[in-house]
């Protein structure tokens, strides 16, 4: 399996459990890694057969920009559903990274790594 990667996709959104974190915006900082085979995309140059991670960007920047959730445990996982459902990609690697969160730590997050099976259900 080839991996397509996104690396530090910055977005301002609602995330945190305490009553002011509610009231304002932070930024995140989401790393992905999803899996594709581009061979063909390698063999005809074309956007159709590759994964297109522009769009996979605009759609989780718009999610994540409307979203308002107290966990990036939560956030990350509903940024992998979207990536395995929606964009039919057989194994994601989600990042989400809240810069500032824990004093005296330069960063603190999740990672998760999600596969089609997971949400075979959903």
């Amino acid at each position: 399996m080839d991996l397509i990667y996104l690396r530090d996709l910055r977005i301002e959104t609602v995330i945190g459990i305490f009553d002011w974190e509610r009231e304002i915006k932070q930024t995140v900082v989401i790393d992905l890694e999803m899996g594709a085979d581009i061979r063909r995309a390698a063999e005809t140059d074309a956007i159709e057969d590759t994964l297109d991670y522009k769009s996979v960007a605009k759609r989780i920047i718009s999610f994540v920009g409307e979203s308002s959730f107290q966990l990036v445990e939560t956030l990350s996982d509903r940024i992998a559903r979207i990536i395995v459902t929606e964009f039919d990609v057989p194994y994601v690697k989600v990042v989400v990274n809240k810069q500032g969160a824990v004093r005296g730590s330069r960063d603190v997050g999740v990672i998760i790594e999600r596969r089609t099976e997971d949400y075979a259900s959903a």
